[in-house]
């Protein structure tokens, strides 16, 4: 294995414990209110932020948020176009 492709899974690894560790939060913030639906966003962003805020890891979580919304913006607008192009030939 060469040297980007272990940086790479190390980077996702990272990634995914600050992930586990804003959807515990998250988890925790939700079983604080009594377990009230209709909150799960506010919980993840509040939990996101208090992860974050003094975590070495923010920004590489943040970098790689964009990243994978860029790539799967990508993805979805290129079978958006495929699709498009299915129905004009049919």
């Amino acid at each position: 294995m060469d040297i980007e492709t272990r940086r790479k899974k190390q980077q996702a690894l990272m990634v995914k414990l600050v992930e586990r560790k804003v959807r515990s939060r998250a988890k925790q913030l939700y079983e604080t209110r009594g377990e009230a639906d209709g909150q799960a966003l506010q919980d993840w962003f509040q939990a996101e932020a208090e992860v974050l805020e003094n975590s070495i890891l923010a920004p590489l979580y943040r970098r790689t948020k964009i990243e994978n919304q860029a790539s799967e913006e990508t993805l979805s607008g290129a079978s958006g176009q495929d699709q498009s192009a299915c129905e004009t030939l049919a």
